[in-house]
C-alpha cells in the first residue's frame, strides 16, 4: 500500500458503507473510498459478503475485514481518541443496542420501502448498478438493474418483508421518525451531545429511507424534516469537538430516549428473540408477536448471533453496573434481551 490510510471497498447505496464512511471521518482516521471494479483492479482479496463495505488495513490488505460493530470495536482499541463507545459500561452497552437496533432492525425498513413499491424499484433499478459502474452502455446498466432488482425482490423474505410483516415494518418507521424528531428538538444525538456507534448505525439506514427512495424519503420529509437535516449533519462530523461531559448520565436518560428504547423492545426485542430460538430449535421459520400482531418470517442466523453479543457484553458487566442497567430497561421491553 502506498501510504497508511484505510481502504473502504464500498457503494453509495449501501447503508453500512454510509455508516462506516461517517464513523471514519468523524474519528479523524484517514481512508481511501474505492469502487468493487477499483478493489478488483488493484488486485486486493474479496471480502466474504462482497454486498457488505469491505476494509482493508495497511498492516494487513489480505485480511479484509466486513462486519462494521467489530470493525468499529477494532478501530477503538487501535487509534484511541474521539471514541464513540461511551467509557460508563452501561451507557455502552444502551449504544451497542441502539447500534443493533438499526443495523439489523432498521434494515428491514431500508430493504422494505426499497423493494416493494414500484417508484421506488424503479430508481433503484436505475440507479444502483451506475453506483457499482458507470462506464457501460446504457443497455448493460438496464440489464443490469433488471437482474439486481429480480435477485433483492426475491430475497425480501430473507430480512423479514412480506404480505404479513409489510405493515408492521412501515408503521414501526413510521412511529420511529417521530420518536427521533422528538428527540433530536432537545438533543443533538441518541445520548447526549456527540455521537455514540448507535447515532451512526440509524444514520447509515437514513441514508437510504430519508435520502434515496421515494417513498420513505417524501414520509420522512412531509412528517419528520428534522430528522433528514440530522441526517445530513451525521455524514461528515469532522468539525464536532466531543467532549467526555457530553455523553448524557445513565441514570438521567431523557425521557424521549427511554421512549425509543420502548419502540426496540416493542419490535426489535420480540422477533431479534424468538429468531435466537428458531435458530437454537434449528427451526426455518420465526413466529414472534410485535406490537399486538403476529410476525413470521423466515429464520436468520446472524441475527441469533447479534443476540448472543449482546447478551456477553451485558454478562461481562459487573454486577454493580446490571443493577445500574435493569432499571433503566424496565417497562421499555428491552430488559427480557438480556434474560437467560
Amino acid at each position: 500500500m502506498a501510504d497508511d490510510r484505510v481502504i473502504v471497498m464500498g457503494s453509495p447505496p449501501s447503508p453500512y458503507t454510509r455508516k462506516m464512511l461517517a464513523v471514519l471521518r468523524y474519528r479523524h482516521i484517514p481512508y481511501s473510498f474505492i469502487s468493487r471494479k477499483d478493489a478488483q483492479d488493484r488486485g486486493l482479496p474479496a471480502a466474504r459478503v462482497p454486498l457488505l463495505p469491505t476494509l482493508y488495513f495497511p498492516e494487513n490488505p489480505e485480511s479484509p475485514v466486513t462486519d462494521t460493530s467489530p470493525i468499529i470495536r477494532q478501530l477503538e482499541g487501535d487509534l484511541p481518541g474521539r471514541s464513540i463507545i461511551p467509557d460508563d459500561p452501561v451507557l455502552a452497552l444502551i449504544d451497542m443496542l441502539l447500534e443493533d437496533y438499526g443495523d439489523e432492525w432498521l434494515t428491514k425498513a431500508m430493504f422494505h420501502y426499497r423493494w416493494v413499491r414500484q417508484a421506488d424499484i424503479d430508481r433503484s433499478t436505475t440507479m444502483l448498478p451506475l453506483w457499482f459502474d458507470r462506464i457501460r452502455p446504457d443497455t448493460e446498466i438496464h440489464k443490469a438493474g433488471e437482474a439486481f432488482a429480480k435477485r433483492q425482490i426475491s430475497r425480501l423474505d430473507v430480512v423479514g418483508s412480506n404480505a404479513q410483516t409489510g405493515p408492521l415494518i412501515e408503521q414501526s418507521y413510521e412511529r420511529l421518525l417521530g420518536l427521533l424528531d422528538t428527540h433530536l428538538t432537545d438533543h443533538p444525538f441518541l445520548l447526549g451531545s456527540r455521537p455514540g456507534a448507535g447515532d451512526f448505525a440509524i444514520f447509515g439506514q437514513l441514508t437510504q429511507l430519508a435520502g434515496f427512495d421515494p417513498t420513505p424519503m417524501e414520509l420522512t420529509f412531509a412528517t419528520a424534516p428534522r430528522v433528514h437535516a440530522w441526517m445530513t449533519a451525521v455524514e461528515d462530523l469532522t468539525g464536532v469537538e466531543p467532549k467526555a461531559y457530553d455523553w448524557v448520565d445513565a441514570e438521567a436518560l431523557p425521557d424521549t430516549l427511554i421512549a425509543i428504547l420502548a419502540e426496540i423492545g416493542r419490535t426489535y426485542v420480540p422477533v431479534m428473540l424468538a429468531n435466537a430460538q428458531a435458530v437454537a430449535d434449528d427451526d426455518q421459520t420465526v413466529d414472534a408477536t410485535v406490537n399486538g400482531t403476529p410476525w413470521r418470517q423466515r429464520t436468520f442466523p446472524y441475527q441469533a448471533k447479534c443476540v448472543r453479543w449482546l447478551r456477553e457484553a451485558f454478562a461481562l458487566l459487573s454486577a454493580e453496573d446490571q443493577d445500574r442497567l435493569q432499571p433503566i430497561l424496565t417497562g421499555t421491553g428491552c430488559a427480557q434481551l438480556f434474560q437467560p
